[in-house]
């Protein structure tokens, strides 16, 4: 699909997932092409990015720029195949995202442990912290892990001598995610940051910084009145509204905070607990039946849910005997 001139989409699949896809785009340069995100690595979908680049006469070694907006697997797993196939390609993170890369994809036993006391605190039963604690590694086979040529913080700009694109830090859904802002044609490369149906997943753990939900709240504000005439999001599809969608995801986390509220008003009690007590998108499943993953998606969002009540004055903390418990201000 091309958006503009020069600029197009890529759909690169994600196999045996909800989401489908990952939309890869490609923008033109003087000197080589720029890409945003590169899909997860298996064969089907490193075979589909190839098949799309030859659609338009490229290949890998034609991307001089690849620009990964954060690395979770279904964005940066296959940077490393195409860094095999096109050494030259170069490679750009946000700085916090590339601190992550090592712990999460090569040493990442320490991670694992350090999730370990985060549930056990927030009340997960003993029995199954393992289980919680151990559910993404799974996802690691999909990564070919590579470290960044470069990194950036946020305000620079990409230059392919053709388009600029402003780099804008909007971290929640990872402590390092980017956004990429095309003034010309006024595009936002929105990464998971804002997608046209789904509320990304924005959860607490031993990488999130003290306050995720916050910082993901504030950096939708951030991108909220920019001239926007399409959002180019990593998942779904293309669209308009961006002012408008982005009070839809506000509404959302109203809706969670109001119902986390109603269940500590009476009496304090811990994340998971609220967790289970909580509506959650995932139809005729109660909560003992919820995958593991899920269950540990959910519990990890309600503890974000609860430290920006927190940081809001809205909700009290309160630690005792290692054990967190929260209730209703």
């Amino acid at each position: 699909m091309e958006i503009a001139p020069g600029i197009h989409q890529l759909k690169v699949p994600i196999p045996d997932n909800p989401l489908g896809n990952l939309n890869c785009y490609l923008v033109a340069g003087k000197n080589g092409w720029l890409m945003i995100d590169t899909g997860w690595y298996t064969p089907e979908a490193y075979e589909a990015l190839r098949t799309g680049l030859k659609g338009l006469g490229l290949a890998t070694t034609d991307i001089s720029t690849m620009v990964i907006t954060h690395v979770h697997p279904d964005h940066f797993g296959l940077a490393g195949r195409i860094k095999a196939s096109s050494p030259a390609t170069h490679l750009i993170t946000h700085r916090w995202e590339a601190d992550l890369i090592e712990t999460r994809y090569i040493k990442f036993g320490a991670l694992r442990q350090k999730m370990d006391p985060i549930l056990a605190r927030h009340g997960v039963p003993k029995g199954e912290v393992e289980a919680l604690k151990s559910s993404s590694m799974p996802t690691l086979q999909y990564v070919i892990t590579t470290l960044p040529d470069d990194t950036v913080h946020g305000g620079e700009i990409l230059s392919t001598g053709e388009y600029d694109l402003e780099v804008i830090w909007t971290p929640g859904h990872s402590p390092g995610h980017i956004c990429l802002y095309e003034p010309k044609n006024k595009l936002l490369f929105s990464g998971d940051h804002v997608l046209p149906s789904i509320s990304p997943n924005v959860s607490y753990n031993a990488q999130s910084g003290d306050n995720p939900l916050g910082d993901y709240l504030g950096a939708l504000r951030k991108v909220q009145n920019l001239e926007v005439t399409k959002v180019l999001p990593a998942h779904e599809h293309i669209f308009t509204n961006l002012r408008g969608r982005i009070e839809q995801i506000f509404a959302h986390h109203d809706r969670r905070k109001s119902e986390i509220l109603g269940v500590i008003k009476a009496e304090p009690h811990n994340a998971y607990y609220i967790s289970s007590r909580i509506t959650w998108d995932i139809p005729n499943l109660k909560w003992e039946q919820f995958p593991v993953m899920h269950r540990r998606s959910a519990v990890t969002e309600t503890i974000a849910h609860l430290e920006a009540l927190r940081w809001e004055g809205k909700a009290e903390k309160t630690t005792m005997n290692g054990a967190v418990t929260y209730r209703a201000l």
